[in-house]
């Protein structure tokens, strides 16, 4: 039997299959996020399952996660990102302690106790700025996509400061700085450490190592260096940081599988429909 977890983020849908009985990742995938979101969620389950020979009858259970996690219309139950990302990036990497993930259109901070609880967290869901929709519309200004953008970064001898805190006024401020002929590289670099510095105002002075860096941005070559330098500890990057969350929800709903699975077994027999 396996369990299912997915992540219907606001840019991609990630899934991952969960071996129940070698306790490992037995699939996974990502589809672009669109307006059929359940349809899209379900097919990618789906061409999963068909790759390991199993069908939606061999899924124990389904946890979804994530912006569109309310649309997975097959998931047994939704749960917070806050919880699917700890429980992903705490299986990966046991030591942790505090986490950041960067998405399409939020980013949080996620702090954790030394069992790998969600103990504290902080989150920026209303405006674009310091997540990765606002690394796109720069982009989009350069001409690049995101991995190019973080080759001109690497490239910048002077990086600019981007003053303003909102997507739409810093895209025209960029405007007015690619006018003024600013290399591109500085704009580029100027932006990783904009998004750094929004990070680094909801970490505070509460920065606890080992760090995760989690989330699509977390590609972003440089971008994980650049939150290191301004929160002032190492960042490390993540295994696979676009699938924590999809991962983190399958293990969850491996847990409630078992626990499921030890209530039954527990149960006396005459309670068991049909027992004597």
């Amino acid at each position: 039997m396996w369990c299912v977890g997915v992540d219907a983020g606001s840019r991609t849908i990630k899934a991952v299959v969960w071996d129940r009985s070698k306790h490992e990742v037995a699939a996974r995938g990502l589809v672009n996020q669109g307006i059929r979101q359940a349809e899209l969620a379900a097919e990618l389950v789906q061409r999963l399952l068909r790759e390991l020979g199993a069908g939606p009858g061999d899924v124990a259970r389904t946890v979804a996660t994530g912006y569109g996690r309310t649309h997975v219309v097959h998931a047994d139950q939704a749960v917070t990102e806050i919880s699917c990302h700890a429980r992903g990036v705490r299986h990966l990497h046991p030591d942790a302690r505090m986490v950041i993930d960067i998405g399409g259109q939020d980013s949080k901070v996620i702090w954790l106790d030394p069992g790998g609880h969600v103990h504290d967290f902080v989150m920026n869901d209303r405006c674009a700025a310091g997540t990765g929709r606002f690394l796109e519309v720069v982009a989009a200004r350069l001409e690049t996509d995101l991995a190019g953008l973080g080759e001109q970064a690497a490239r910048s001898t002077h990086p600019v400061a981007i003053s303003s805190t909102c997507v739409v006024f810093a895209e025209t401020e960029i405007i007015g700085l690619l006018s003024a002929r600013t290399p591109p590289a500085d704009l580029a670099a100027g932006i990783q450490r904009a998004i750094a510095a929004r990070i680094g105002a909801m970490v505070g002075r509460r920065a606890v190592p080992p760090i995760l860096f989690t989330g699509g941005v977390a590609l972003v070559s440089g971008m994980a260096e650049t939150l290191a330098l301004t929160i002032g500890h190492v960042v490390e990057l993540a295994r696979d940081p676009q699938y924590t969350g999809a991962l983190g929800a399958a293990l969850i709903a491996a847990d409630q599988a078992e626990e499921a699975r030890a209530r039954a077994g527990s149960r006396p027999r005459n309670d068991v429909p049909g027992g004597a």
